[in-house]
């Protein structure tokens, strides 16, 4: 028997599927962490820290009752990343954040869509009035997709600390619910 989380939430879009982290996408999770693709996520990491970074992911969801989101293909079930709502204990704000993890998924608009509907998630179902995005400054590609999503760059917002604060970390903030189209 493989435990694996009950009662979380599937989303479906147009083209994907979101759904709660299970064991089976350690594989996929491990090879994208310990990668130079993680750069912008503290990475790359050791496969102990990939390990226990997994397992913070599928704990967010126990201890909070939601986490981000694994999307797939509508129909296939290989993972292409992660998006949606998290908050550990000491985040300034709740955030909704993002990875794509194989880089033939990146151009294809898997990362926007996923956002989108893990976002509107967060604000109908949780009930969040606001949401920022913690970026790495340098993370062009990041900061792309959050001004697709109709974030701003919050200048006024607390940022987060990294491990080495050798990074700026921007704040981008999501409009709120009812201003969304």
């Amino acid at each position: 028997m493989t435990p694996r989380l009950i009662d979380t939430p599937v989303l479906q879009t147009q083209r994907l599927t979101l759904r709660a982290p299970r064991a089976a996408d350690w594989p996929y999770w491990s090879t994208f962490a310990q990668s130079e693709r993680a750069q912008y996520m503290g990475g790359p990491y050791t496969s102990g820290k990939a390990w226990r970074s997994f397992g913070h992911a599928i704990g967010h969801w126990v201890m909070r009752g939601y986490g981000t989101f694994v999307f797939s293909r509508l129909g296939d079930d290989t993972p292409l990343g992660v998006a949606g709502p998290w908050n550990p204990e000491d985040w300034p704000e709740k955030e909704i954040g993002w990875a794509v993890w194989h880089r033939e998924a990146e151009g294809k608009g898997y990362a926007f869509e996923a956002a989108s509907a893990a976002r509107a998630w967060a604000f109908d179902v949780l009930g969040w009035a606001t949401a920022v995005s913690y970026i790495d400054a340098p993370n062009a590609r990041s900061i792309a997709l959050a001004e697709r999503l109709g974030a701003w760059h919050d200048e006024t917002a607390e940022s987060l600390e990294t491990e080495a604060d050798a990074v700026e970390v921007l704040v981008y903030r999501h409009p709120a619910p009812e201003t969304q189209q």
